[in-house]
């Protein structure tokens, strides 16, 4: 490995800019966030409306998202969980970081006025509306061997399998498949360790609206969370639509709601300069 040397002054600088970065996060009052979105799901405008596909339990579907589009993900009647995942349009190197995003937001709580990052700092979403509340960017999709020990018997998909066809068909690899936000996965993790499913904070016809911050290939799942207690295989059908999205405002929420965000965003702003 080769060792790369930095002179005293560039040490100093970068000394400097993190003290400066942290000294702006201990001034900054993060925004209260607002309650869940009101149900059901608004209309949008037909004119707005780019695609909308409808996924079947089990399946999978994947779409190029440009920024300033947004997509809303509606789990019409029933109580689906979808997996997420997303890649840099331009650099699929760079892809969605769930412990990035969880870390420097010091919460695994995600819903509406957050920011999913990438591994590289910069935003890729804002949740711009949110039902539910309850999504999970820690566990994880179900695989063959988790489906097999809950649906013994049983001929079902799972999220990985579907992960790994959808970056198949991207031109990716099964190792450039990122770490998902589960949507509509109410897991809460208590103070003894545990991963625990709480079935109450989820509702039939939930929604969750994410803005696109940059050019994005994003691929969908779905499949039944590992934890979801129903012994029956039975996913729902999810309906995605693709459309386009409001001009943020100048104080738009997540893009204000933290410091961490907004220094997202400033690498965002580097980034397309």
């Amino acid at each position: 490995m080769m060792h790369v040397s930095r002179s005293a002054e560039e040490i100093a600088a970068n000394r400097a800019r993190y003290e400066e970065h942290q000294k702006k996060g201990l001034q900054f009052a993060p925004k209260a966030l607002p309650a869940p979105s009101q149900l059901p799901a608004p209309t949008l405008e037909s004119s707005a409306i780019i695609h909308q596909e409808v996924i079947p339990g089990g399946w999978y579907w994947s779409t190029v998202l440009k920024r300033g589009e947004a997509i809303r993900v509606d789990q019409g009647e029933g109580g689906s969980t979808v997996a997420v995942v997303a890649w840099n349009a331009d650099d699929t190197s760079e892809r969605l970081n769930l412990v990035d995003t969880a870390k420097v937001q010091w919460t695994t709580a995600l819903g509406k006025g957050r920011v999913l990052f990438s591994d590289m700092g910069r935003v890729m979403f804002s949740l711009t509306e949110d039902s539910s509340g309850a999504h999970d960017c820690l566990m994880g999709g179900s695989t063959a061997a988790t489906n097999a020990a809950k649906y013994p018997g049983e001929k079902t998909r799972n999220t990985r399998d579907n992960l790994v066809l959808l970056a198949g068909k991207l031109g990716l690899d099964r190792r450039d498949i990122p770490g998902m936000i589960n949507l509509f996965a109410p897991v809460s993790l208590d103070e003894d360790g545990g991963f625990h499913w709480r079935a109450k904070r989820s509702n039939s016809g939930d929604y969750t609206e994410l803005r696109a911050e940059m050019d994005m290939l994003v691929g969908f799942s779905n499949c039944p969370h590992p934890l979801d207690p129903s012994p029956i295989y039975a996913p729902q059908p999810v309906t995605i639509t693709r459309f386009r999205a409001a001009a943020p405002a100048p104080d738009d929420l997540a893009r204000t709601a933290t410091a961490e965000a907004v220094r997202g965003f400033e690498n965002n702003a580097m980034a397309s300069a």
